[in-house]
């Protein structure tokens, strides 16, 4: 069951109010993605525990509605 784009922003946006959100679809099949991620909240976070927080948003569906998501986090003031 593949998974739309914007139901991927809405779900980091709930969890991560002031997060900015790129998704891209890699192959138009609605179940590969990348994603940018960035957030003021990411600061004095490694990436892997902004990872987790990206994963967690997302309540459970990687794996399941949403197959791959290459994922890239930081704040705004890193890009």
């Amino acid at each position: 069951m593949a998974m739309e784009s914007a139901e991927i922003v809405q779900l980091i946006q709930d969890s991560i109010p002031d997060a900015e959100v790129r998704i891209d679809d890699l192959r138009g099949d609605g179940d590969h993605y990348s994603a940018l991620v960035l957030s003021a909240s990411f600061k004095g976070k490694s990436r892997i525990q902004q990872h987790q927080l990206v994963y967690k948003a997302l309540k459970g569906r990687m794996g399941d509605q949403l197959h791959a998501l290459a994922l890239k986090t930081g704040t705004p003031a890193e890009t």
